[in-house]
């Protein structure tokens, strides 16, 4: 069984080379919207930073696109973290905008 993955645009007015910069110092914080969660391999490809979270045993692969008004966020949260899906929903576009500023 899949889940629908957790998207979320989240826009900034930094431009595109300051928001990368904010995203390199700041994406660990995501993990921490998942009790236990820690980043365990991440990578740049262009302006897309993918990483993977482990969680509960759980490994939740990620990524964030870069643009130059909005940071997209895809979290594929497997079948058994979906129950906590708009909780993450919720907490990523906030913490996101806390991040952009």
């Amino acid at each position: 069984m899949t889940t629908q993955p957790v998207e979320v645009d989240i826009p900034h007015t930094l431009g595109k080379a300051a928001a990368r910069a904010r995203v390199e110092g700041g994406f660990g914080q995501i993990a921490d919207m998942i009790p236990g969660g820690h980043v365990t391999e991440h990578h740049w490809e262009g302006d897309s930073l993918t990483f993977t979270i482990e969680a509960l045993g759980q490994r939740i692969a990620s990524r964030l696109d870069i643009f130059d008004a909005r940071v997209h966020a895809t979290v594929n949260l497997p079948p058994f973290l979906a129950l906590f899906a708009e909780a993450i929903r919720a907490k990523l576009a906030k913490e996101g905008t806390v991040l952009l500023k």
